[in-house]
């Protein structure tokens, strides 16, 4: 049987991956325009809200548990279970890797995010289609309203905090105190402050659109359907109460309990030369006293600094020009001040970039 996107089958229709999609939007009964823009990108517009979110998924083919979460809220809005006051873009992504259960095909998708790509592969066409919805979904509300993009993703190993968020750097004075607030609502265990710009999905959002984001890191990879949902389910629950209840996001006057990091530096690998000095299934936030050696690259060596620093996402294997791994260390801030990831500086209370 046919899976028909009427009967909330997001990503069935998804998998599918039509050579020739047609885009198509219908009202429902309680009066939201729902288009279905592309071959897994979803639109839901009320009638008069301002405020636009954005819930992105399968940028990696397997991490499955995000692509669930997503299917089940956009299965429950089409089915009448959901409706939401704000303006929503759910994307699955990637239905070859999926298919593949592999992070991606030829490229690593969620570093091509920083404008048009020339089309060599299947994840540069891809992108490209991506920033496309974006903008297209973004452009038309005002500047003053609310605009944020949560990137679900899964690790690809153990980690000293089975949820986190990755909050990107750009050069809008943008106040994350508001996403600090959710992510600890939503039952996440770390958030990690970055220090460069990147090309991911968020980042994209962040930086052209003014957008609240993050990517979000939701456990381990695991099959498609062999998760255990449960683990997410306050994530799900503080999504939904998101973009179903009122637009506007109230900072609460509590410090929300959550491990924060800033990023100390990052380590990009510019040969083949490069290696770590310890395992590259080493958990995330693995500390190293400091002082330790952690990577080397012909003459280059690289210590910890003073403090100590912890690892993240550690990879001797990416392409000769990409990040190996970032290096963090906790942080502390007053919640009573404004809060900016600024680039190439500590976060604070002012906006440096």
């Amino acid at each position: 049987m046919t899976a028909s996107i009427f009967d909330g089958q997001f990503l069935q229709c998804t998998l599918g991956n039509p050579i020739h999609f047609e885009p198509h939007s219908w009202m429902t009964g309680s009066g939201l325009r729902i288009s279905h823009v592309a071959n897994g990108v979803l639109e839901i517009l009320p009638h008069d809200s301002e405020t636009s979110i954005i819930i992105s998924s399968g940028i990696h083919g397997d991490e499955t548990a995000p692509i669930e979460l997503v299917d089940r809220i956009a299965s429950d809005i089409i089915l009448g279970k959901l409706i939401p006051k704000v303006r929503l873009l759910l994307i699955i992504a990637h239905p070859s890797a999926i298919h593949a259960h592999t992070r991606f095909i030829e490229e690593n998708l969620n570093r091509l995010f920083s404008g048009l790509n020339e089309e060599t592969n299947e994840e540069r066409a891809l992108a490209n289609l991506y920033q496309h919805c974006v903008e297209a979904f973004f452009s038309p509300a005002p500047l003053t309203a609310q605009r944020w993009h949560f990137d679900l993703h899964s690790a690809i190993r153990d980690s000293a905090h089975y949820m986190f968020g990755v909050v990107p750097a750009n050069t809008h004075p943008c106040d994350v105190r508001p996403l600090v607030q959710f992510l600890d609502q939503a039952g996440m265990d770390a958030v990690l402050l970055s220090r460069t710009p990147s090309s991911t999905f968020s980042w994209f959002s962040c930086e052209k659109f003014g957008a609240i984001g993050a990517t979000l890191e939701m456990g381990r990879v695991a099959p498609l359907y062999k998760n255990n949902m449960d683990e997410f389910e306050p994530l799900r629950l503080a999504l939904v109460e998101m973009v179903t209840g009122d637009n506007a996001y109230e900072l609460s006057t509590k410090q929300p309990v959550l491990k924060s990091y800033k990023v100390t530096r990052t380590i990009n690998k510019y040969s083949d030369d490069f290696r770590l000095t310890f395992p590259d299934d080493a958990a995330n936030f693995t500390a190293f006293k400091s002082g330790e050696l952690l990577a080397e690259e012909g003459d280059k060596e690289y210590f910890a600094v003073d403090g100590g620093e912890a690892v993240v996402f550690p990879n001797s294997r990416v392409a000769n020009g990409q990040r190996a791994c970032l290096l963090v260390q906790s942080f502390d801030f007053d919640w009573s001040q404004p809060l900016y990831v600024n680039i190439d500086a500590d976060p604070g209370p002012h906006h440096l970039s």
